[in-house]
């Protein structure tokens, strides 16, 4: 049986067998045994008697095992039964002189460095059941409400954002590349017959379905070469990108928020065990610092989005209440505002968010110089039907806009961008066949998890984070 089962059903009496990893061995006779089904632990209790010497030495920390025996009520604090051992077999030996997972608390960055093990703990094992469990609850939204999934290509040949910053795919000869005549390497005799790179972003591909099937969304794995060490970057994440046919910038608001809202009750209703173990690992690490350092409590946290509606508010009202803002006047903040057109940075996002409207907030109609060229243009001709959704503690959590479905102004917007239009021919052709207004948004799926779980360091979200020169494993 899993140990989650015994721990739920209680089966008192029973004869069972369990396996799992060793957590810890005390009194050579309390075995602490994790199967990694749940944070919580099953102990084991060793006849020292029955058992050799050498198995006896054996059961340490790390070490993989088999017991079989009763299920009985336990005595002990901490645990509602245990199990009075029979029989058990070691399956995998841990030298302890070797192993480096021992019972003591690691730092996060210790733990990156054996990656390999890092799920083996508890605070990390909590964090990639609540991953699956989010990923569950993101394809049971979309299902529900009526979604198809499209599969958006990985290797592409257009740059979804504009930014450049994106991985190169080839298989020319990286020593001795053909050359064209004017001495550039000849992309034509490349596997693709062009230039082609890791996608960022499955949203263009995504209009297309939309336009289509009505109502889509992807799920993969996007990259970006930005050379950025911070807390809140990966070369290698997820995003979520749903796509509706007929939704102006309004509508996607409903639909984020409400998206949003179902996958963090989804969290509190089936994962109570492993975020409660996060939400108090946090008070724990935060105990030292002073109060106004401290971040939300996590359950209080979650309980902070699921129970208030989120504020609208426009970009240009934004500025205005930054401007006035304390830290703004004392100049407290690290970037100051200073005019309209600024691009705001996480402070400005938690200032919002945190202390002036007390609630979520979803920002609109941004300057249209500081978004992507596929935003429709407002008829100001300055700003763009975007919008951002911001929480507390993490600033921005969801982008999107409405898409700019007129043929002219977005064939304008591509020029204006520097992009080739040789490149997106196909994008521009859907807005000569059918066009219609449509909208969507971007909910990276590392950024969603480290709001669920409290955790400070995206890298510590993702099973094996890429990273500016790393990857290990």
């Amino acid at each position: 049986m899993d140990i989650k089962q015994i721990i739920q059903s209680e089966p008192v009496g029973e004869n069972i067998t369990v396996k799992g990893w060793v957590r810890t061995f005390r009194s050579n006779r309390f075995v602490a045994l994790n199967d990694g089904s749940t944070v919580k632990n099953l102990q084991v209790v060793v006849d020292f008697e029955k058992e050799s010497e050498a198995t006896l030495k054996r059961i340490t920390t790390g070490a993989c095992i088999a017991a079989t025996g009763k299920v009985v009520e336990s005595q002990g604090a901490g645990q509602s039964v245990e199990l009075i051992c029979e029989s058990i077999t070691i399956l995998g030996d841990a030298n302890p002189d070797e192993y480096p997972l021992q019972p003591k608390k690691h730092s996060m960055e210790f733990l990156r460095e054996i990656a390999h093990l890092r799920p083996r703990t508890q605070t990390f094992g909590a964090i990639f059941r609540l991953r699956h469990a989010m990923q569950f609850a993101i394809h049971k939204y979309f299902n529900d409400n009526g979604f198809f999934m499209a599969h958006t290509p990985i290797i592409t040949g257009s740059d979804a954002e504009g930014a450049g910053e994106m991985f190169r795919v080839s298989t020319l000869d990286p020593k001795n590349p053909p050359l064209t005549e004017d001495g550039h390497v000849n992309h034509k005799e490349d596997f693709f017959g062009k230039e082609t790179n890791l996608t960022v972003s499955g949203q263009l591909e995504g209009e297309l379905f939309a336009t289509a099937l009505g109502k889509i969304y992807t799920f993969g794995p996007t990259f970006r070469a930005e050379n950025s060490n911070t807390t809140r970057h990966l070369a290698e994440f997820w995003m979520i990108e749903p796509e509706v046919a007929f939704n102006d910038l309004f509508d996607n608001m409903e639909l984020a928020e409400d998206c949003l809202k179902y996958v963090i009750n989804y969290a509190m209703e089936n994962c109570k065990d492993d975020l409660q173990f996060l939400h108090d690992r946090q008070q724990q690490d935060e105990k030292a610092l002073p109060e106004d350092k401290r971040s939300m409590p996590l359950l209080e946290k979650l309980d902070f989005v699921l129970k208030n509606d989120f504020q609208r508010c426009t970009y240009t009202e934004a500025i205005e209440i930054l401007k006035n803002s304390n830290p703004n006047k004392k100049k407290k903040f690290k970037y100051l505002i200073e005019e309209w057109g600024a691009d705001l940075q996480s402070e400005h996002e938690r200032y919002l968010v945190e202390k002036h409207f007390g609630k979520p907030v979803i920002l609109y109609d941004y300057p249209a110089k500081i978004k992507a060229f596929y935003m429709r243009l407002n008829e100001d001709g300055k700003t763009v039907r975007a919008m951002d959704i911001l929480f507390p503690g993490i600033g921005e959590i969801v982008g999107g806009s409405q898409r700019e479905e007129r043929y002219d102004v977005l064939k304008q917007k591509v020029a204006d961008f520097g992009i080739e239009e040789e490149s997106l021919w196909w994008y521009l052709e859907t807005r000569k066949f059918g066009t219609c207004v449509h909208s969507g948004f971007g909910l990276g799926f590392e950024r969603l998890i480290l709001f669920v779980t409290g955790m400070t360091n995206i890298r510590d979200v993702i099973p094996f984070p890429r990273t500016p020169k790393n990857a290990e494993f």
